[in-house]
Protein backbone atom coordinates (compact mmCIF):
# COMPACT_ATOMS: atom_id res chain seq x y z
CA UNK A 1 0.00 0.00 0.00
CA UNK A 2 1.19 3.52 -0.84
CA UNK A 3 2.54 5.31 2.23
CA UNK A 4 1.78 7.64 3.89
CA UNK A 5 -1.90 6.84 3.75
CA UNK A 6 -3.23 10.39 4.53
CA UNK A 7 -1.27 11.77 1.57
CA UNK A 8 -2.57 8.95 -0.64
CA UNK A 9 -6.18 9.59 0.37
CA UNK A 10 -5.70 13.32 -0.20
CA UNK A 11 -4.45 12.71 -3.74
CA UNK A 12 -7.40 10.43 -4.45
CA UNK A 13 -9.85 13.11 -3.32
CA UNK A 14 -8.01 15.68 -5.43
CA UNK A 15 -8.47 13.61 -8.59
CA UNK A 16 -11.97 12.44 -7.75
CA UNK A 17 -15.07 14.01 -9.25
CA UNK A 18 -16.62 16.48 -6.87
CA UNK A 19 -20.14 16.14 -5.72
CA UNK A 20 -20.29 19.72 -4.41
CA UNK A 21 -18.77 22.21 -6.83
CA UNK A 22 -19.79 25.12 -4.61
CA UNK A 23 -17.29 24.09 -1.91
CA UNK A 24 -14.56 23.73 -4.53
CA UNK A 25 -15.30 27.24 -5.79
CA UNK A 26 -15.12 28.68 -2.25
CA UNK A 27 -11.83 26.87 -1.60
CA UNK A 28 -10.30 28.24 -4.81
CA UNK A 29 -11.43 31.81 -4.15
CA UNK A 30 -10.19 31.62 -0.53
CA UNK A 31 -6.73 30.52 -1.62
CA UNK A 32 -6.61 33.18 -4.31
CA UNK A 33 -7.73 35.78 -1.76
CA UNK A 34 -5.00 35.00 0.73
CA UNK A 35 -2.40 34.84 -2.07
CA UNK A 36 -3.44 38.27 -3.37
CA UNK A 37 -3.51 39.66 0.17
CA UNK A 38 0.02 38.47 0.93
CA UNK A 39 1.21 39.77 -2.45
CA UNK A 40 -0.36 43.16 -1.84
CA UNK A 41 1.11 43.32 1.68
CA UNK A 42 4.64 42.54 0.50
CA UNK A 43 4.38 44.89 -2.49
CA UNK A 44 3.00 47.88 -0.58
CA UNK A 45 5.46 47.57 2.30
CA UNK A 46 8.35 47.19 -0.15
CA UNK A 47 7.26 50.30 -2.04
CA UNK A 48 6.86 52.28 1.19
CA UNK A 49 10.28 51.18 2.46
CA UNK A 50 11.88 52.08 -0.87
CA UNK A 51 10.12 55.45 -0.88
CA UNK A 52 11.33 56.22 2.65
CA UNK A 53 14.88 55.10 1.80
CA UNK A 54 14.97 57.30 -1.30
CA UNK A 55 13.69 60.30 0.66
CA UNK A 56 16.32 59.74 3.33
CA UNK A 57 19.02 59.51 0.69
CA UNK A 58 17.92 62.72 -1.06
CA UNK A 59 17.14 64.67 2.11
CA UNK A 60 20.28 63.67 4.00
CA UNK A 61 22.32 64.18 0.87
CA UNK A 62 21.89 67.93 1.41
CA UNK A 63 21.85 68.01 5.21
CA UNK A 64 24.21 66.52 7.76
CA UNK A 65 23.46 63.72 10.19
CA UNK A 66 24.32 65.81 13.27
CA UNK A 67 24.39 69.59 13.78
CA UNK A 68 26.42 71.28 16.53
CA UNK A 69 25.66 74.87 17.50
CA UNK A 70 25.75 77.39 20.30
CA UNK A 71 22.94 79.21 22.05
CA UNK A 72 24.57 82.52 21.05
CA UNK A 73 23.86 81.50 17.43
CA UNK A 74 27.45 82.12 16.36
CA UNK A 75 31.00 81.58 17.57
CA UNK A 76 34.51 82.25 16.27
CA UNK A 77 36.82 79.60 17.75
CA UNK A 78 35.06 76.72 16.03
CA UNK A 79 38.19 75.11 14.54
CA UNK A 80 39.26 73.50 17.82
CA UNK A 81 35.87 71.92 18.40
CA UNK A 82 35.69 70.78 14.78
CA UNK A 83 39.03 68.99 15.10
CA UNK A 84 37.89 67.26 18.29
CA UNK A 85 34.68 66.06 16.64
CA UNK A 86 36.60 64.91 13.55
CA UNK A 87 38.66 62.55 15.72
CA UNK A 88 35.59 60.78 17.12
CA UNK A 89 34.69 57.31 15.78
CA UNK A 90 32.25 57.09 12.82
CA UNK A 91 32.79 60.76 11.82
CA UNK A 92 33.56 61.16 8.12
CA UNK A 93 33.39 64.94 7.81
CA UNK A 94 32.85 68.24 9.64
CA UNK A 95 32.04 71.53 7.89
CA UNK A 96 30.94 74.98 9.13
CA UNK A 97 28.01 76.93 7.73
CA UNK A 98 26.09 80.19 8.10
CA UNK A 99 22.35 80.27 7.56
CA UNK A 100 19.79 83.01 7.17
CA UNK A 101 16.61 84.14 5.44
CA UNK A 102 16.74 86.29 2.32
CA UNK A 103 14.82 87.49 -0.71
CA UNK A 104 16.27 87.10 -4.18
CA UNK A 105 15.29 89.30 -7.14
CA UNK A 106 16.04 89.36 -10.85
CA UNK A 107 14.30 91.81 -13.16
CA UNK A 108 10.69 91.74 -11.94
CA UNK A 109 10.89 88.25 -10.42
CA UNK A 110 11.07 87.98 -6.62
CA UNK A 111 11.44 84.78 -4.58
CA UNK A 112 11.97 84.04 -0.89
CA UNK A 113 14.88 81.75 -0.12
CA UNK A 114 17.14 80.28 2.52
CA UNK A 115 20.75 81.36 2.12
CA UNK A 116 23.55 79.14 3.38
CA UNK A 117 27.18 80.16 3.57
CA UNK A 118 29.46 77.17 3.05
CA UNK A 119 33.13 76.37 2.74
CA UNK A 120 33.65 74.96 -0.80
CA UNK A 121 36.63 72.94 0.42
CA UNK A 122 34.84 71.26 3.38
CA UNK A 123 31.24 71.07 2.15
CA UNK A 124 31.73 67.90 0.00
CA UNK A 125 32.55 66.04 3.23
CA UNK A 126 29.03 66.55 4.62
CA UNK A 127 26.74 66.92 1.57
CA UNK A 128 26.35 65.73 -2.01
CA UNK A 129 25.71 69.15 -3.53
CA UNK A 130 28.96 69.00 -5.52
CA UNK A 131 27.77 65.81 -7.22
CA UNK A 132 24.31 67.30 -7.92
CA UNK A 133 25.53 70.29 -9.92
CA UNK A 134 23.83 70.69 -13.30
CA UNK A 135 25.92 73.72 -14.28
CA UNK A 136 29.06 75.16 -12.77
CA UNK A 137 30.57 74.03 -9.48
CA UNK A 138 30.70 75.10 -5.85
CA UNK A 139 34.44 75.47 -6.35
CA UNK A 140 33.58 78.65 -8.29
CA UNK A 141 32.55 80.28 -5.02
CA UNK A 142 35.50 82.48 -4.12
CA UNK A 143 35.70 84.73 -1.05
CA UNK A 144 35.14 88.36 -1.97
CA UNK A 145 33.82 87.66 -5.48
CA UNK A 146 30.21 87.30 -4.27
CA UNK A 147 29.27 84.32 -6.37
CA UNK A 148 26.11 82.31 -5.74
CA UNK A 149 24.86 78.77 -6.44
CA UNK A 150 21.11 78.14 -6.51
CA UNK A 151 18.61 75.34 -7.13
CA UNK A 152 17.28 74.48 -10.56
CA UNK A 153 13.64 75.31 -9.76
CA UNK A 154 14.61 78.64 -8.22
CA UNK A 155 16.76 79.49 -11.24
CA UNK A 156 13.86 78.66 -13.53
CA UNK A 157 11.42 80.77 -11.50
CA UNK A 158 13.80 83.75 -11.65
CA UNK A 159 14.73 83.16 -15.27
CA UNK A 160 18.49 83.21 -14.65
CA UNK A 161 21.41 81.19 -15.94
CA UNK A 162 25.16 80.97 -15.55
CA UNK A 163 26.82 84.38 -15.26
CA UNK A 164 23.60 86.36 -14.66
CA UNK A 165 23.44 89.03 -11.96
CA UNK A 166 20.89 88.74 -9.17
CA UNK A 167 20.17 90.82 -6.07
CA UNK A 168 20.05 89.28 -2.62
CA UNK A 169 18.07 91.17 0.03
CA UNK A 170 18.44 90.31 3.73
CA UNK A 171 16.12 91.53 6.50
CA UNK A 172 18.93 93.31 8.36
CA UNK A 173 18.58 97.06 7.84
CA UNK A 174 21.26 99.61 6.96
CA UNK A 175 21.17 103.19 8.22
CA UNK A 176 21.23 105.70 5.34
CA UNK A 177 20.56 109.44 5.05
CA UNK A 178 17.05 108.64 3.85
CA UNK A 179 16.35 106.23 6.73
CA UNK A 180 16.53 102.48 7.30
CA UNK A 181 16.89 100.36 4.18
CA UNK A 182 17.25 96.56 3.85
CA UNK A 183 20.71 95.31 3.01
CA UNK A 184 21.11 94.41 -0.68
CA UNK A 185 24.00 92.91 -2.59
CA UNK A 186 24.54 91.92 -6.20
CA UNK A 187 25.71 88.35 -6.81
CA UNK A 188 26.81 86.45 -9.90
CA UNK A 189 25.33 83.00 -10.61
CA UNK A 190 28.25 80.54 -10.51
CA UNK A 191 26.33 77.27 -10.50
CA UNK A 192 22.93 75.53 -10.55
CA UNK A 193 22.23 72.28 -8.68
CA UNK A 194 19.41 69.76 -8.99
CA UNK A 195 18.85 67.55 -5.94
CA UNK A 196 15.44 66.23 -6.97
CA UNK A 197 13.59 67.61 -3.93
CA UNK A 198 11.41 70.71 -4.16
CA UNK A 199 12.47 71.86 -0.69
CA UNK A 200 16.05 72.39 -1.83
CA UNK A 201 15.72 73.03 -5.55
CA UNK A 202 13.27 75.90 -5.07
CA UNK A 203 14.34 77.46 -1.78
CA UNK A 204 18.10 77.20 -1.19
CA UNK A 205 21.03 79.32 -2.33
CA UNK A 206 24.69 78.72 -1.47
CA UNK A 207 27.31 81.43 -0.89
CA UNK A 208 30.90 81.41 0.22
CA UNK A 209 30.93 81.44 4.00
CA UNK A 210 32.95 84.66 4.15
CA UNK A 211 30.57 86.44 1.76
CA UNK A 212 27.62 85.28 3.85
CA UNK A 213 29.28 86.61 7.02
CA UNK A 214 29.79 90.02 5.40
CA UNK A 215 26.23 90.12 4.11
CA UNK A 216 24.79 89.26 7.52
CA UNK A 217 27.29 91.54 9.33
CA UNK A 218 28.83 88.77 11.38
CA UNK A 219 32.35 89.02 12.87
CA UNK A 220 35.11 87.78 10.57
CA UNK A 221 35.75 84.06 10.94
CA UNK A 222 32.56 83.37 12.90
CA UNK A 223 29.96 80.76 11.93
CA UNK A 224 26.50 79.68 13.03
CA UNK A 225 26.84 75.89 13.30
CA UNK A 226 28.84 72.81 12.34
CA UNK A 227 27.57 70.01 10.12
CA UNK A 228 28.78 66.53 11.06
CA UNK A 229 28.58 63.54 8.70
CA UNK A 230 28.69 59.94 9.96
CA UNK A 231 29.40 56.65 8.23
CA UNK A 232 26.01 55.33 9.41
CA UNK A 233 22.94 57.56 9.58
CA UNK A 234 21.17 55.26 12.07
CA UNK A 235 23.69 55.90 14.84
CA UNK A 236 23.15 59.66 14.63
CA UNK A 237 20.79 59.77 17.62
CA UNK A 238 23.07 58.02 20.16
CA UNK A 239 26.08 59.85 18.68
CA UNK A 240 24.37 63.21 19.21
CA UNK A 241 23.37 62.26 22.76
CA UNK A 242 26.92 61.24 23.68
CA UNK A 243 28.37 64.32 22.01
CA UNK A 244 26.02 66.60 23.92
CA UNK A 245 27.42 65.33 27.22
CA UNK A 246 30.98 66.26 26.15
CA UNK A 247 30.25 69.68 24.64
CA UNK A 248 31.19 72.80 26.63
CA UNK A 249 28.52 74.76 28.43
CA UNK A 250 26.41 76.80 26.04
CA UNK A 251 26.69 74.37 23.11
CA UNK A 252 24.10 71.91 21.87
CA UNK A 253 23.74 69.17 19.24
CA UNK A 254 20.83 67.49 17.50
CA UNK A 255 20.52 64.78 14.84
CA UNK A 256 18.57 64.42 11.60
CA UNK A 257 15.72 62.50 13.27
CA UNK A 258 14.97 65.68 15.26
CA UNK A 259 15.23 68.02 12.26
CA UNK A 260 12.89 65.92 10.08
CA UNK A 261 10.93 64.24 12.87
CA UNK A 262 7.40 65.16 11.70
CA UNK A 263 8.07 64.07 8.13
CA UNK A 264 9.40 60.61 8.95
CA UNK A 265 6.82 60.10 11.73
CA UNK A 266 4.09 60.67 9.12
CA UNK A 267 5.66 58.05 6.83
CA UNK A 268 5.94 55.60 9.74
CA UNK A 269 2.28 56.07 10.64
CA UNK A 270 1.26 55.59 7.00
CA UNK A 271 3.23 52.35 6.83
CA UNK A 272 1.57 51.10 10.02
CA UNK A 273 -1.93 51.90 8.75
CA UNK A 274 -1.25 50.20 5.42
CA UNK A 275 0.05 47.12 7.24
CA UNK A 276 -3.12 46.91 9.36
CA UNK A 277 -5.41 47.31 6.34
CA UNK A 278 -3.61 44.65 4.32
CA UNK A 279 -3.42 42.33 7.34
CA UNK A 280 -7.23 42.56 7.59
CA UNK A 281 -7.47 41.47 3.96
CA UNK A 282 -5.35 38.42 4.76
CA UNK A 283 -7.46 37.74 7.87
CA UNK A 284 -10.67 37.74 5.81
CA UNK A 285 -9.12 35.27 3.36
CA UNK A 286 -7.96 33.10 6.27
CA UNK A 287 -11.48 33.02 7.75
CA UNK A 288 -12.79 31.93 4.34
CA UNK A 289 -10.32 29.05 4.31
CA UNK A 290 -11.39 27.97 7.81
CA UNK A 291 -15.08 28.10 6.84
CA UNK A 292 -14.28 26.10 3.69
CA UNK A 293 -12.55 23.41 5.75
CA UNK A 294 -15.57 23.19 8.05
CA UNK A 295 -17.86 22.81 5.04
CA UNK A 296 -15.58 20.14 3.55
CA UNK A 297 -15.58 18.16 6.80
CA UNK A 298 -19.39 18.39 6.95
CA UNK A 299 -19.65 17.24 3.33
CA UNK A 300 -17.29 14.29 3.93
CA UNK A 301 -18.95 12.98 7.12
CA UNK A 302 -19.92 9.70 5.46
CA UNK A 303 -16.39 9.13 4.15
CA UNK A 304 -14.89 9.98 7.53
CA UNK A 305 -17.23 7.50 9.22
CA UNK A 306 -16.09 4.76 6.87
CA UNK A 307 -12.41 5.56 7.57
CA UNK A 308 -13.04 5.54 11.34
CA UNK A 309 -14.76 2.16 10.93
CA UNK A 310 -11.69 0.84 9.13
CA UNK A 311 -9.48 1.88 12.08
CA UNK A 312 -8.57 5.54 11.67
CA UNK A 313 -8.30 7.45 14.95
CA UNK A 314 -9.28 11.05 15.68
CA UNK A 315 -5.86 12.60 15.04
CA UNK A 316 -4.62 10.71 12.00
CA UNK A 317 -5.74 8.29 9.37
CA UNK A 318 -3.83 5.04 9.61
CA UNK A 319 -4.56 2.08 7.35
CA UNK A 320 -4.62 -1.24 9.16
CA UNK A 321 -4.80 -4.35 7.05
CA UNK A 322 -6.12 -7.64 8.24
CA UNK A 323 -2.60 -8.98 8.90
CA UNK A 324 -1.68 -6.21 11.33
CA UNK A 325 -5.00 -6.47 13.18
CA UNK A 326 -4.57 -10.16 13.94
Amino acid sequence: MFQPLPFYIGLRYTRAKRRNHFISFISLTSMLGIALGVTALITVLSVMNGFEKELRYRMLGMSAHVVVGTFNNHWSNWQTLAQQIQKRPHVTGVAPFIQGQAMITHNKNVEGTLLQGISPELEPQVSQVKDKMSYGSIDNLKAGQFGIVLGSELAQALGVGMGDKITLVVPQASVTPVGLLPRMKRFTVQGIFNVGMHEFDSGLVLLHIEDAAKLLRMPAGSIHKLNVKLDDMFIAKPFSRDLQQELPLGYHSYDWTYRHKNFFEAIKMEKTVMFVILALIIAVAAFNIVSTLVMVVTDKQADIAILRTLGANQFSLEYRNSDSSN
